[in-house]
């Protein structure tokens, strides 16, 4: 039987829609026997240094990730959501630049976004990537 990984959880810096914290969340993993978890804060990376270190302390494997809102210039629908692994450390210098980005240069009504156009061969090196639609 395959064993299962959580790849896209919220922790209480996805302000929006999570109270998830994470010292509670490596313990609950550990206790359940999962060797890794995923945290993808949407469009920011502000707990991943806490969420790595605690993971680790509870033999835990941190995956980093982000979910970030992807537009279309041009296009008057809403953006879609895309959630991001890294996979390598060139893939967490990458997803850190687009996190970085989408708040100096993306901001649309105050929410930070990623332009498609900035989905670059180099800019999504070393990441793993799933596009969400209607939130799914």
């Amino acid at each position: 039987m395959a064993e299962f990984v959580h790849l896209r959880l919220h922790t209480e810096y996805s302000l929006i829609d999570s109270v998830v914290r994470v010292p509670e969340l490596v313990d609950a993993v550990a206790a359940a026997g999962m060797h890794a978890v995923a945290v993808t804060d949407q469009n920011n990376l502000f707990r991943h240094g806490e969420f790595y270190k605690a993971a680790l302390a509870r033999g835990v494997k941190p995956i980093i990730g982000v979910d970030l809102l992807v537009r279309e210039a041009g296009e008057r629908v809403q953006p879609s959501r895309l959630t991001l692994l890294c996979q390598s450390q060139v893939g967490y210098g990458n997803i850190t630049r687009l996190v970085t980005r989408a708040y100096l240069e993306g901001q649309q009504k105050g929410t930070p976004c990623v332009d498609r156009s900035w989905l670059t061969h180099d800019t999504v090196d070393g990441l793993i990537a799933r596009i969400l639609r209607d939130g799914r």
